[in-house]
């Protein structure tokens, strides 16, 4: 693969030496090119944000726009495009989340949900799950259970880990017909022994993210939901991969009938257009930081360029009517990796919501081993190595993680290119297939 010349770059979550990186040079809808002219299908949406598809031509022309009139005012001044998407915001997030403060993405969204909460409740412990993502910086990585978090430690202080809803690798009733909800006991637990009067949050991804891509159990986000109202606790929303249409619904909680306190959202708030986040904040809480002096900043908070992406975005979202699109879409993307996995020995589950999907690939289907291991950042096993090796080699570009072949496409893919990059998908399970033979 042809890389850039005199590559100064220090790459993330890589050893350097390994990388041989794709040089893209252009893009547009579902698709990527490189510097030979190959054409790539993106079947991830590169980290799960290209909900809009690359270069639609209303958020390029808004980004142009707003850059000839006003490309950059700092936080502490008013501007047009922060204040209507503020406003569009308001319109589309569910229950009173009404009040939001901007940030340069997901991770710090995550950190000022955690110092929001933190502030308003006077108390300090923040509840998190092992199989989450929430960011890379320091809060958002202390705050993140799986792997990622390791490199980072001893971390900050004040984060509490509970084990997650996993039905396919239930550590509580896996070997019942049905979810009991001993998950949803065991943050309660969790809660307990940490004194419910201490805890400020509780920090759920609704579905869980590119850490195994998991839709809780029926009833699951509303126990959440009682326990903290019981105890005085905010509930935390990381939808940062779910938001904006992905699930079928603007936001994944939707799907539950359950509303946050707080909510951190940035990917597809501009698509990664423009880097851009929000920590979205009920009227309740906000109620708090009227007469409290609110202690957050930032140098770029509320970037015009930035929120002028997100008003056009929106914009995208409402009139195509993504959301029923990513629904409609995602019926049939679900029907289609569920029957893959009939199909292929080396799948052990395929799950997801909307246009979100994932195959977990295990070496043998009775005992569930993985095909690669997982919650490591080290290689790929050599049976996982050829299962992505075919994939890409099709120039399909899904995400891969640990035994996980995760999908998270443009919301606008058309029929056709989805059926183009699932047959590239198979075609990884039929070499994942011949390596078990």
């Amino acid at each position: 693969m042809p890389v850039a010349p005199s590559d100064r770059r220090l790459y993330p979550w890589a050893a350097q030496a390994s990388l041989t990186p794709l040089t893209v040079t252009g893009a547009r809808g579902s698709w990527f090119f490189d510097a030979e002219g190959n054409r790539h299908l993106d079947l991830g949406g590169q980290l799960a944000y290209m909900n809009v598809g690359h270069g639609h031509p209303k958020v390029v022309e808004a980004i142009q726009r707003q850059a000839g009139e006003l490309a950059v005012i700092g936080p502490n001044f008013a501007n047009r495009p922060a204040a209507r998407l503020a406003e569009m915001l308001a319109e589309v997030t569910p229950g009173d989340l009404n009040r939001t403060f901007f940030t340069n993405g997901g991770a710090e969204a995550i950190e000022y949900c955690i110092r929001i909460a933190r502030q308003a409740t006077g108390r300090q412990k923040i509840v998190t799950r092992y199989q989450s993502y929430h960011g890379s910086t320091l809060g958002a990585v202390s705050a993140t259970g799986e792997n990622r978090r390791f490199y980072s430690e001893p971390g900050a202080v004040g984060f509490v880990k509970t084990l997650d809803p996993y039905r396919y690798r239930c550590q509580f009733c896996g070997d019942r017909d049905r979810c009991t909800l001993a998950c949803a006991n065991a943050v309660e637990q969790t809660v307990y022994g940490e004194g419910p009067e201490n805890v400020a949050a509780v920090i759920v991804e609704p579905v869980t993210g590119l850490s195994g891509l998991q839709p809780p159990p029926e009833g699951y986000l509303r126990c959440l939901r009682e326990l903290c109202d019981r105890h005085g606790i905010l509930l935390v929303f990381d939808e940062v991969i779910t938001g904006f249409c992905r699930t079928g619904a603007w936001f994944a909680g939707q799907l539950y009938d359950v509303t946050p306190d707080l909510m951190a959202v940035a990917k597809g708030l501009t698509s990664g257009y423009v880097p851009l986040g929000a920590s979205i904040v009920s009227d309740r809480v906000a109620a708090y930081f009227d007469h409290h002096y609110l202690g957050a900043g930032l140098t770029y908070a509320a970037h015009p360029l930035a929120c002028a992406a997100g008003c056009a975005t929106l914009e995208v979202y409402i009139e195509e009517d993504l959301a029923a699109r990513a629904a409609e879409t995602g019926r049939r993307l679900q029907e289609r990796l569920s029957e893959l996995a009939a199909r292929h020995i080396c799948v052990g589950e395929a799950r997801g919501v909307g246009l979100l999907g994932c195959l977990e690939l295990v070496k043998d289907r009775t005992t569930r081993e993985p095909l690669s291991p997982q919650r490591t950042e080290g290689p790929l096993s050599p049976e996982m190595a050829e299962v992505r090796k075919a994939v890409l080699a099709r120039r399909a570009w899904p995400l891969f993680r640990w035994n996980l072949i995760i999908l998270a496409p443009p919301l606008n893919i058309s029929d056709e290119e989805l059926d183009e990059g699932l047959a590239a998908v198979e075609a990884g399970l039929e070499a994942g297939d011949r390596a078990l033979a």
